[in-house]
């Protein structure tokens, strides 16, 4: 049967340096004991190792945050992504007090908040409380950071910190229980301005083959919502794709939710969210997308079925040698579904009371924007060098130390539709025939000189079996320098960038509504101002096989 239980947290900064220990029940094995047994492990470690020689025998879960190592040794059967997940929540809870990035220094300088939120998060190995708004009744924040949070409208770190009579509306709101009536968000929330936000951002994963057809093609996208809004609101957010509730049943696969969204709605209406959001800005929802449909014809698809604005071509094996490789960058300024999609700038979704109005978006002249546009290009290690580097758009260099070839192409030269391409020269390593000079002089090793190999003015007419012999030596060498270059050629590149205002799914907001009748404790009149933004990026998510 399983415990789902968590018996201890370690944590280590970069130099392997214990910086906290908490144990929550029984006798695990410390963490002096703990990490000789994971660096031990061959690299890539990963999140669960099994230590058997640990009395009792343990299972170790681990997390790699910003240099940091979160360790969890469990020795009872437990549900592996239980323990995972409760160390992913450790570390969000502590960037939201502590701040982020989460550094080893903080941790030590705040060890008594950390403390305390470590113990009311898991009591006696029991996971209770990971909601940070929740915790923030619970965790007493001294000092000018407890002062800042209960003075500028954001939740306030303690009870103490309510205003006058927060405590007990809280406690007549819930009177079960000290805390808060919703887990995720305080009852006492205030807000001097009320402001939300949506903002979706889509990471592509595209995979294509030496003709430029796909071989696979998906979009992980994550729903990012800030809510800057007093008492406790309720608000439908109605998300739309081409082809209706079908198309939209289709276009989001796998989807996960915050648990402050009812489900039985999604399951009802596909594309409408339905909940009371947390204080501040957190994770909606997250999603996958299939960008390649399903009764696929291998034969017909080709990349440009994808239409994606950035796509890349590599060919090599150039030159008289085949020591020369181009990468061609096609850039194109037709963004598919552009037109119906929210502009880069967060537009006024208008204020609607009755939860059944269409909201209105924001008009504006620009549109898409491409930006930070870097081809990345790997070289094998035998090359010893690159030389003529040559692109007609933007700066390429070359770094020995990591085997790549990365090319910058700035925002104004991105903006631009059309193809930029990029031609380098690889210097492999050294042969035989590089004791051969091109220029047509040979070194004598006996006489100690050079040779001119070249036609003189007074070579007659018997020459010419001599000079036919000599190109085909030529032409024989060059094969062998084209079959020795082969290996040195590229096998694939990448390219990263960000596209504002579109989205590759096709995926779009069609409203967010503020209910005022299931809301409670908003004050009369508020319409709060209301933002969408869409975001595109690749961090060398586009890759070329060639």
């Amino acid at each position: 049967m399983l415990s789902n239980a968590v018996e201890a947290l370690y944590i280590f900064d970069q130099h392997n340096e214990s910086i906290l220990e908490h144990v929550y029940r029984s006798r695990p094995a410390s963490a002096r004991a703990i990490l000789p047994l994971y660096l031990a492990h061959p690299t890539p470690r990963p999140s669960l190792i099994y230590l058997p020689n640990v009395n009792p025998p343990t299972v170790l879960f681990s997390v790699l945050h910003n240099n940091l190592l979160f360790l969890s040794p469990v020795s009872t059967e437990t549900e592996p992504l239980f323990v995972l997940e409760f160390l992913h929540r450790v570390i969000d809870v502590l960037e939201e007090f502590i701040g982020d990035p989460l550094l080893a220094t903080k941790i030590e300088g705040s060890y008594d908040v950390v403390a305390q939120l470590l113990s009311e998060m898991c009591d006696a190995g029991s996971v209770c409380n990971t909601e940070p708004n929740a915790l923030r009744d619970d965790v007493d924040v001294s000092g000018f950071l407890g002062k800042l949070l209960g003075g500028v409208g954001l939740p306030g770190s303690s009870p103490a910190l309510l205003p006058s009579g927060g405590l007990k509306q809280q406690l007549s709101l819930n009177p079960t229980s000290n805390g808060p009536a919703i887990p995720w968000r305080r009852a006492n929330v205030r807000h001097t301005s009320n402001e939300l936000y949506v903002d979706i951002v889509e990471s592509l994963l595209v995979t294509l083959a030496p003709s430029g057809r796909p071989l696979a093609a998906f979009a992980n996208g994550s729903i990012a919502f800030t809510s800057k809004i007093s008492g406790v609101p309720d608000l439908l957010l109605t998300l739309s794709a081409s082809g209706g509730k079908l198309g939209m049943e289709k276009a989001i696969e796998l989807p996960v939710f915050h648990p402050c969204v009812r489900l039985a709605r999604w399951k009802e209406r596909p594309g409408e969210l339905s909940f009371v959001p947390p204080d501040g800005r957190f994770m909606l929802a997250g999603y996958e997308v299939n960008l390649m449909p399903s009764n696929l014809d291998l034969k017909t698809w080709s990349n440009t079925n994808l239409q994606l604005p950035v796509s890349i071509e590599v060919s090599k094996s150039l030159g008289l040698t085949g020591a020369d490789f181009e990468v061609r960058l096609i850039l194109s300024s037709i963004f598919p579904g552009a037109s119906t999609l929210a502009p880069a700038s967060r537009p006024n979704l208008g204020t609607r009371g009755s939860g059944r109005s269409t909201p209105i978006f924001g008009s504006s002249a620009s549109g898409p924007s491409l930006s930070d546009v870097v081809v990345t290009i790997p070289i094998p290690q035998a090359v010893r060098n690159i030389t003529d580097l040559r692109a007609s758009r933007g700066e390429a260099y070359f770094t020995p130390a990591d085997n790549v070839v990365e090319w910058r192409v700035p925002t104004k030269d991105a903006a631009s539709a059309g193809n930029a391409t990029l031609r380098c020269t690889i210097v492999g390593p050294l042969t035989d025939d590089d004791d051969d000079r091109s220029d047509g002089f040979a070194f004598d090793v006996a006489n100690g000189e050079y040779d001119d190999k070249e036609e003189t003015y007074q070579s007659s007419a018997l020459d010419a079996p001599k000079k036919s012999a000599a190109n085909e030596q030529n032409q024989s060498r060059d094969q062998r320098k084209v079959q020795q270059n082969a290996p040195l050629m590229p096998s694939s590149a990448s390219v990263s960038f960000n596209i504002k205002g579109w989205l590759a799914s096709g995926i779009k907001v069609d409203g967010l509504v503020l209910d005022t009748r299931k809301s409670r404790g908003l004050g009369e009149g508020v319409k709060p101002y209301k933002g969408v933004k869409y975001l595109t990026v690749s961090r060398k998510g586009v890759e070329t096989r060639c």
